[in-house]
């Protein structure tokens, strides 16, 4: 079992951020207000598509500031593509960054910001703590509600030679200010919208049972889980309803917030090892983890796993584990495939475990994994 006090020493980062219908709006005003004069408007062509990079771009306009857009980014980011944006980003003359897309963007936008600040390839900033020169100014502008990369103080980047994400944390990576509005949400297809919903679920499960896990961070993450359990089959049904859609992106920010300063766990070491080898979309391979992570970390957190099932269990009926839980959840959402169904090979699974068991992520895991652990929780989810 987990032992700590509540009286540990933890600290706490949050950016500064806007929720509410309309807070797209107010992109222009704080770029002015950040003194932005030339902005790189980093999005993928997803979301330009859907119109709201414009909506972005129309709003620093009419705030007087000016604006080349970046939308040479693709699902899992890679190393690649930041250095391409760090070339425009100084070509151009830049002096502050605004986001507008999903975590993908966002990381790569973030990625952009400290391999121009510190004119280093991106890959070298791997790890904690490993970023000298801090990054010009960061709005972000979220159109999903799952990747949290809007008010968390990390990156991931594919290192597209090794088939592999980095992971990169720093303070330097906290975005200056999050603008969460809710209509960006409505144009997210089906898929996109389960996948990230099932990544808030993860990010507030891992940050609640985290051996960093605090006060401040449980209260988060226990609200997350609370309201993606209750908003995402809603929301599905009606995609359209700016109330639900808010309250997904709530608990995404709630999510994040947890997990930014608790860390995560085993289903994300395992997450980003797939994403990294199979360019999985990351909220999938989250999905089609987390009930067999829970199931494997049971007893090192049993409390809190506990809680977590009084939340998303039905209350008359006790019998079922969290584990059981979690994956009738996804299953009601139409994630019924495995492993093997979205083309993961059995005979990658060392490959992927060692990748895995040297992720970041699984320091703050509730149970202390071996390599061989991990590699039989791949194969339970085959």
């Amino acid at each position: 079992m987990i032992q700590k006090s509540q009286l540990d020493l933890r600290k706490f980062v949050a950016p500064e951020f806007v929720c509410g219908h309309g807070a797209l709006q107010l992109a222009g005003r704080y770029a002015r207000n950040f003194g932005m004069k030339q902005v790189l408007l980093v999005t993928d062509p997803g979301v330009r598509a859907a119109g709201w990079a414009e909506a972005v771009g129309e709003s620093l306009t009419e705030a007087g500031v000016s604006f080349t857009i970046f939308d040479s980014v693709s699902v899992n980011p890679r190393s690649r593509q930041v250095m391409s944006g760090k070339e425009v980003y100084l070509s151009e003359e830049c002096n502050g960054i605004v986001s507008v897309g999903g975590g993908s963007p966002m990381d790569c936008a973030k990625g952009i910001g400290i391999a121009s600040s510190n004119m280093r390839d991106i890959l070298t900033f791997e790890g904690v703590d490993r970023v000298p020169v801090p990054a010009p100014p960061l709005i972000c502008i979220p159109t999903t509600a799952g990747s949290s990369a809007d008010v968390s103080q990390s990156a991931l980047i594919t290192d597209e030679e090794r088939k592999r994400k980095i992971a990169i944390i720093s303070k330097a990576l906290v975005p200056d200010i999050s603008l969460l509005d809710p209509e960006p949400l409505t144009t997210m297809p089906r898929e996109l919208t389960v996948d990230t919903g099932m990544d808030t679920l993860s990010h507030a499960i891992e940050a609640y049972v985290s051996n960093a896990s605090s006060p401040m961070t449980d209260v988060h993450a226990l609200e997350a889980i609370r309201l993606i359990h209750g908003a995402l089959p809603a929301v599905v049904g009606e995609p359209d309803d700016l109330d639900l859609r808010f309250s997904t992106l709530l608990a995404s920010l709630h999510a994040g917030l947890a997990f930014s300063n608790a860390s995560l766990g085993a289903v994300h070491a395992m997450a980003h090892s797939l994403g990294g080898a199979y360019d999985l979309a990351h909220g999938r391979c989250n999905a089609l983890l987390l009930e067999h992570v829970i199931a494997a970390n049971y007893e090192a957190a049993s409390d809190r796993y506990g809680r977590i099932r009084e939340i998303i269990g039905p209350a008359q009926d006790e019998r079922t584990t969290p584990a059981e839980e979690v994956a009738a959840f996804r299953k009601a959402l139409g994630i019924t495939e495995t492993l093997a169904a979205v083309g993961v090979r059995v005979d990658a699974i060392p490959a992927l475990a060692e990748q895995a068991y040297a992720d970041p992520c699984l320091v703050t895991n509730p149970r202390n994994l071996t390599c061989e652990e991990i590699g039989r929780i791949y194969e339970h989810a085959f």
